[in-house]
């Protein structure tokens, strides 16, 4: 769980996170010392370095990551990353030459949205035939088991570029039918995006509570979801800014993925705001 106001996927363990630096010397791509003056002969000048390559999202994706299906949902494969959250961050802001972006959250099955995953393949009545808004999709599991669920329109929404085409690689792999939409709801959504808004019977959020401003946006925004009458449910494995008075539908043990969490089984309930 989807990384920025409406596309974290979610974890406290990176909010705030900065990346790892290189080692001396590598970061600049510095030879080893009395190395690189060697290779040159007498007089002829050393080439300036070149820039580092720059590879398109879709394939730092697939380099960087493995298809693998997430805990407790078999049924389902994403591109998911066995790598420490830092290190992937520093890799995929060195090899796509961009120093903008948000923590890997796509690249990691969070306790939440597994647990709204599994709701949902338990429940598929909840979610036939409905016009789904997948809320901080990240990695799009959630979206993902809409879709294949029989979801009559499902959107995927996440703000993290590299997450809505981790989201695009993983509807594919799974046969599954989205929308994405790159924009910040939290932010616009019920000006710019009225069309998509009032017509979305069901809002799903996967692990968005975990940092205050994070927290609050998105509290007000499915407020008036609510409002305007979609039902909205939310997975949570109680992090530290999940809103109180919300009605909990089923929980699950959720084993956590190497690195993400601190405890290797992780209770996480499905809520429904009332």
């Amino acid at each position: 769980m989807t990384s920025g106001d409406a596309g974290a996927a979610a974890d406290p363990a990176l909010a705030g996170a900065a990346a790892d630096p290189a080692p001396a010397g590598v970061a600049a791509g510095l030879a080893p010392a009395g190395v690189a003056a060697d290779l040159a002969p007498a007089g002829v000048a050393e080439p300036a370095p070149g820039p580092a390559a720059v590879v398109s999202l879709e394939a730092f994706i697939r380099a960087w990551t493995t298809l693998a299906a997430p805990p407790l949902i078999p049924e389902i494969t994403l591109y998911l990353s066995h790598e420490e959250p830092t290190v992937l961050w520093e890799h995929t802001e060195r090899e796509t030459g961009r120093a903008d972006l948000p923590p890997p959250f796509w690249a990691y099955p969070w306790a939440g949205g597994i647990a709204l995953a599994r709701y949902l393949l338990d429940q598929p009545g909840q979610v036939a035939g409905q016009t789904v808004l997948d809320l901080a999709s990240g990695s799009g599991l959630v979206a993902i088991v809409a879709a294949r669920l029989g979801a009559a329109e499902v959107t995927a929404s996440d703000i993290d570029p590299v997450a809505t085409t981790a989201i695009g690689l993983n509807a594919e792999v799974n046969g599954a039918a989205l929308t994405v939409c790159t924009a910040d709801l939290l932010a616009t959504g019920h000006v710019s995006h009225s069309d998509l808004l009032s017509h979305t019977g069901l809002v799903l959020v996967g692990d968005a509570f975990y940092e205050r401003r994070m927290a609050h946006h998105a509290l007000g925004f499915l407020r008036r979801m609510r409002e305007a009458g979609a039902r909205v449910l939310i997975g949570d494995p109680g992090r530290a800014y999940l809103p109180p008075g919300l009605t909990a539908l089923a929980s699950y043990a959720v084993p956590a993925w190497a690195g993400l969490e601190d405890t290797e089984i992780k209770p996480t309930t499905v809520w429904e705001l009332p």
